[in-house]
């Protein structure tokens, strides 16, 4: 719940402006608030917009839900699901992720899908085993859709602490996911983007995106301000 009036378009056209110098992709998501307006100020440039949520249903009696055709209305391309937030603080399942990537991938909507472990689950061996659950529960989906396709590794205990997985950590689960990847389909693991979200910052951003199945980042405080936002998205410049 950021930059969700003004000073959004203004952190909007400040990516717009980044995107003439650099090659990496970049997609923002806005709060739903500023969604339409940043989509419009975003038109004509390579800098996607992506939404934070997104209810599984068409159009229905859900108030306060917003449905895949609303947000492809308001200029979204991409749509985040599953986000470790949605998850600890909303009760989101693996079951009602999953639900809602069929939907977006159904109306066209590119998924970003979030998976990742807790600190717990982490300290009690059991990361590998979290995350492959969660992969696994939107595994066909991803494998079925025309449309570009991401997960998202966000370890839960990295988000907003300022801790990061080292690169050999988070090479660890990028790799076992690409692995669960390809044994649904070849096809599927050359062409998903896995990213890694947990605390990326300017100065761990670059020795991140070295490690060979890291595709790039999601972004979360760092994406803020447009001065440390760039100087990762510099990182992601070939060498």
């Amino acid at each position: 719940m950021h930059h969700g009036g003004p000073s959004g378009l203004q952190l909007a056209h400040a990516c717009v402006e980044l995107s003439k110098t650099v090659s990496a992709e970049i997609v923002i998501a806005p709060p739903f608030t500023a969604l339409a307006a940043i989509a419009h100020e975003c038109d004509g440039s390579s800098v996607g917009v992506a939404a934070q949520n997104v209810y599984p249903k068409d159009t229905g009696a859900f108030t306060g839900e917003v449905s895949s055709p609303m947000l492809l209305d308001a200029g979204c391309t991409y749509v985040i699901i599953g986000h470790s937030e949605r998850r600890q603080i909303f009760g989101e399942t693996d079951s009602s992720v999953a639900e809602k990537t069929r939907a977006a991938v159904a109306a066209g909507l590119k998924p970003i899908v979030c998976v990742g472990e807790t600190l717990a689950e982490r300290e009690g061996g059991k990361t590998i085993e979290v995350v492959e659950r969660q992969v696994r529960a939107v595994l066909t989906t991803l494998a079925d859709a025309t449309i570009p396709v991401t997960v998202a590794y966000e370890p839960v205990w990295a988000i907003g602490t300022g801790k990061v997985a080292t690169p050999t950590d988070a090479e660890e689960v990028h790799a076992s996911i690409r692995a669960w990847l390809a044994a649904e389909s070849k096809a599927l693991a050359e062409r998903c983007r896995i990213l890694y979200g947990g605390s990326v910052k300017p100065d761990n951003a670059k020795t991140l995106f070295a490690c060979p199945n890291i595709d790039g980042a999601l972004i979360g405080g760092a994406s803020l301000e447009i001065a440390s936002f760039g100087a990762i998205a510099r990182c992601a410049e070939p060498a």
